[in-house]
């Protein structure tokens, strides 16, 4: 099973480790201390506390949003021919339509860390309003 330090899942939320360590002493989020007592989220722990929150960023952003997302595997729909793998990277909840045969290679599955590149002929930047 996929497990990740504070400072990597707190890369994967988008925010500080700070602010994992704080979810994680409040009970929002579920940490264990591993054999040499570092703090560890499991991936599936980390995957419901994503789809159950959603964004977690401040929603100040004022950059425009890159066409690679790493981010955490949040859900998996699949049948005999294609699969829809469901990424949330930082704030960015991001859906994708593979054939299964993909989805079986990359051997992904709820926990995991995964990058969606996305190649578009129209990108939209936008900028908080700060008036």
């Amino acid at each position: 099973m996929t497990r990740f330090r504070i400072s990597e899942a707190a890369e994967l939320l988008g925010v500080s480790a700070d602010t994992v360590r704080r979810w994680a002493d409040s009970g929002k989020l579920t940490a264990t201390r591993d054999a040499n007592g570092h703090r560890m989220v499991e991936g599936v722990d980390l995957a419901a506390f994503l789809s159950a929150n959603g964004r977690t960023g401040d929603g100040n952003a004022t950059s425009s949003a890159r066409n690679r997302f790493v981010g955490l595997v949040t859900g998996i729909k699949k049948d005999t021919v294609m699969a829809q793998v469901e990424i949330q990277a930082g704030p960015h909840r991001v859906v994708s339509l593979l054939s299964r045969e993909a989805l079986d290679e990359l051997k992904l599955e709820i926990g995991s860390v995964a990058v969606a590149v996305v190649k578009s002929t129209t990108v939209i930047v936008e900028t908080a309003d700060h008036s």
